[in-house]
């Protein structure tokens, strides 16, 4: 019975005219978080199977694994709804968003005001990822990241600022896992010259890559908060080493300041 049952549910989504994914479980998946995403009440086993056309064991199983990353509530036995993993995970997405919908004006202006490159980053585990960015030609820069790019926390400015955020145990169990590999003979790959570099940057308030990522490349950043004070986003400017200015420092961290405040930071 579980073998017809499992080829119903091939037969059924196979003839499903949009693109599938590769993974057939995870399309699936998405199926089952779709059909509970039209329902605003909880659903029984039975429902869910109907609508989505899967056999009600294969539903069972997806739906547990579900419940366990939270992507899945079970209010009662034998009922699901949406689990609240899925309004973190939103929330997060939101952030990012409003964060680039704030940025943008202020870094153009920032970039008509240095003539260089200007990033808005965040972090993604150990490493930050390029979301919005001001630039043109005559920046000449050679090395310009487009927004999607990713790079090592310790390797560049706006990482060192969310580095900094974290305690020592965290800082060295991210030197374990990275192994602070390093791409230029600048890079920082030792933990002591790491943690040394990290203490200014909190006694500053904000940090610098000095072609650690990039040779010939230097790079200032400053935080970006939200409207509890958390850091959210970096902005940085990079400019070929010879051209960073020591003066654009206030620009770019007036600039922070000015999207933290639009985020709703007031300050302390």
């Amino acid at each position: 019975m579980q073998n017809m049952g499992a080829a119903g549910d091939n037969a059924r989504m196979s003839e499903r005219p949009d693109p599938s994914p590769a993974i057939q479980v995870l399309e699936r998946a998405f199926a089952l978080l779709d059909t509970l995403a039209a329902q605003p009440d909880p659903m029984t086993l039975k429902q869910i199977s109907e609508r989505t056309g899967l056999h009600p064991s294969t539903a069972h199983r997806i739906l547990n694994d579900l419940t366990i990353g939270r992507f899945v509530d079970r209010p009662a036995p034998g009922s699901y709804r949406l689990g609240m993993r899925l309004l973190e995970l939103g929330n997060l997405v939101k952030a990012r968003l409003d964060v680039r919908d704030a940025a943008l004006g202020p870094m153009r202006e920032l970039h008509r005001h240095t003539h260089q490159p200007v990033n808005l980053s965040v972090r993604q585990g150990d490493e930050i990822v390029y979301i919005e960015r001001a630039y043109s030609e005559r920046s000449g820069m050679q090395v310009v990241r487009a927004i999607g790019g990713r790079a090592p926390l310790h390797l560049t400015s706006v990482g060192k600022l969310f580095l900094a955020q974290d305690d020592a145990q965290r800082v060295r169990a991210y030197c374990t896992r990275t192994g602070l590999s390093g791409q230029t003979r600048s890079s920082i790959t030792d933990i002591a010259r790491l943690e040394r570099e990290l203490a200014t940057v909190r006694a500053l308030g904000f940090a610098r890559d000095d072609e650690e990522l990039e040779p010939g490349v230097r790079c200032m950043a400053a935080p970006v908060l939200d409207d509890q004070g958390r850091l959210v986003a970096g902005l940085s400017v990079s400019a070929p080493a010879d051209r960073l200015e020591e003066s654009w420092l206030e620009k770019v961290r007036a600039t922070a300041a000015q999207i933290s405040a639009a985020l709703g930071w007031r300050g302390r």
